[in-house]
């Protein structure tokens, strides 16, 4: 069986190599046809721009996509150049009309990767464009075969069902050696092409047009391929996930559940709803984890989309202010963190095997609260600003500019905190670091789950052995144990209900439950006997 797994992980790593080599596959030559259909699709008449691209782009020689990529951007930074040096002369001259005009000529430095990207997409030649269906099965299908050949193994190799975490800590995958540095390195550059370098990573898209015309009719851009290779990811674990936790039949379910809103909610309906013209919405992202449902070019593309925008963005409103709260009051924020949520889920999933090394030091604590509540608070300044601007016509509130404060967000929490970092740290900080640290929506369901809700984990003091494997193993850093010692309730703001510190536990201490109000938090002097009459108090407990 060892034999397997080892074959599966050769498997794997050979599947992982011709993924990551075949961006540098491929040439790329434009031909002036599908230049010239692509400025006139773009409504782009400036003529400077399109010699500079003429220029770049079509030149009879056969280029690889970093040289593509390179020409791309030098014509639209020579174009810019030309029209900022006309805007410095005319200010000095104070012609304001005539500067007012060559802003029109520029293009947004943020547009660069996007427009190389649409290029490279028509032009893109070779052997990852001319055998799609190959290519898939050598990165994607060796991947998954790999990845269950090492798996599968396990029925056999953990034994009976039960806790299995032997050699956690001896492991340098699990234990921030250096095969956990190695993965850290290859998630975070990973993200940063993804946002930043799309164009570079072109050729993964080639590998998935086949599928997303035949979901949606259109070519793949780089979120399908996120999109796509998420649901693969969380697919292949959740494997694992079901042969480690057999024994425990709730974290069946659940791993269960997050598979489906990811894989047919997130994933397959708004791919669905794009080949049927209509908006692609994700129906389980709330706000303000869906941060950009109050931009303008989204209101507009609702409110402009007929009766089916105007059912999402009601849908939206209702799912923020009634449904969340209510849930997280009768379910506590697992029912959305834990089951239902795509960033949970991949945490749950890929995430699995690095939630011993979330922090539980003080320290951490601190910085948890102060980062989590400044990134809602930031979110909900910035959906002030943008509403406002979007109904009074404004382009800044208080100060703030509506775009610059959109597009801060966009980079700083949307892409570097919540995909480079949330998902690159992994395997050094554990599998919750956005959710912990920066999930704006889990800060807004802790308020509700603190103070507002029938969702708490009871615990039986006196069973405690004090082994700390529910602590050990507690994604949000919280100490489980201090509270089982007591046997005192769990209620916390981070808590995300996952139950593996039950799952964990040898002894039976944990429970996930949702009863009534009173008793839900228990002081701990109470709890510690100090000066109380604890006969008086179990009577009280069971009387309620």
């Amino acid at each position: 069986m060892k034999a397997l797994t080892y074959i599966g992980l050769a498997i794997f790593l050979i599947g992982l190599s011709i993924f990551t080599g075949s961006i540098f596959l491929g040439n790329f030559e434009l031909k002036q046809s599908d230049l010239t259909t692509f400025l006139e699709n773009k409504g782009i008449e400036n003529e400077l721009l399109q010699k500079e691209l003429q220029s770049a782009v079509i030149t009879g020689e056969k280029m690889d996509i970093f040289t593509f990529s390179s020409n791309v951007r030098g014509a639209l930074e020579k174009n810019n150049a030309h029209y900022d040096a006309l805007i410095a002369k005319y200010d000095a001259e104070k012609d304001w009309t005539k500067k007012g005009e060559q802003y029109q000529y520029r293009i947004n430095d943020k547009d660069f990767r996007a427009m190389s990207f649409s290029l490279a997409k028509k032009s893109g030649t070779g052997f990852v464009v001319e055998n799609r269906g190959l290519m898939w099965f050598l990165t994607f299908g060796l991947g998954i075969i790999g990845a269950l050949l090492f798996i599968l193994p396990q029925l056999k190799l953990l034994g009976p069902p039960g806790i299995k975490n032997n050699g956690v800590y001896h492991n340098p995958a699990t234990n921030r050696g250096w095969i956990a540095w190695l993965v850290l390195v290859y998630l975070v550059v990973f993200y940063i092409m993804l946002y930043f370098m799309a164009d570079y990573v072109v050729n993964w898209t080639f590998i998935l047009d086949p599928i997303s015309k035949a979901l949606s009719g259109g070519e793949a851009s780089q979120w399908f391929v996120y999109g796509f290779l998420y649901c693969v990811i969380m697919i292949v674990m959740a494997v694992r996930m079901y042969i480690k936790y057999r024994h425990n039949k709730y974290q069946v379910v659940r791993t269960t559940s997050v598979l489906f809103f990811q894989i047919v909610i997130a994933f397959l309906i708004p791919e669905i709803m794009t080949s049927l013209n209509m908006p692609a919405y994700d129906f389980k992202n709330a706000f303000p984890l869906d941060y950009d449902f109050f931009f303008d070019w989204n209101l507009d593309s609702l409110i402009n989309s007929g009766g089916i925008g105007l059912f999402i963005l009601v849908w939206g409103i209702v799912l923020t202010l009634v449904i969340v709260p209510v849930m997280v009051y009768f379910f506590g924020k697992r029912w959305y963190c834990s089951w239902v949520c795509g960033c949970g889920g991949l945490a749950e999933t890929l995430g699995d095997p690095y939630r011993q090394n979330s922090s539980k030091k003080m320290f951490s604590w601190k910085l948890e609260r102060w980062l989590i509540h400044s990134v809602l608070v930031f979110s909900l300044v910035m959906t002030l600003v943008t509403l406002y601007c979007y109904f009074t016509g404004a382009s800044s509130f208080i100060g703030i500019p509506s775009n610059w404060i959109k597009d801060t967000y966009s980079v700083l929490i949307g892409a570097w905190f919540a995909g480079v970092i949330g998902t690159g740290f992994y395997p050094i900080f554990g599998n919750r670091v956005w959710c912990r640290f920066g999930c704006p929506l889990a800060a807004y369901l802790g308020f509700v789950q603190r103070f507002k809700s029938r969702f708490r984990i009871t615990t039986n003091g006196g069973q405690c052995i004090s082994c700390g494997n529910c602590s050990t193993y507690c994604e949000m850093g919280i100490d489980v144990r201090a509270y089982a010692q007591k046997g005192e309730n769990i209620i916390r703001s981070s808590c995300v209900g996952c139950g593996v510190c039950s799952a964990v536990c040898p002894r039976g201490v944990l429970k996930l439950e949702n009863g009534p109000l009173d008793g839900r938090i228990n002081p701990t002097d109470v709890l510690l006997g100090n000066d109380v009459d604890l006969m008086d108090y179990v009577n009280n407990k069971n009387a309620s």
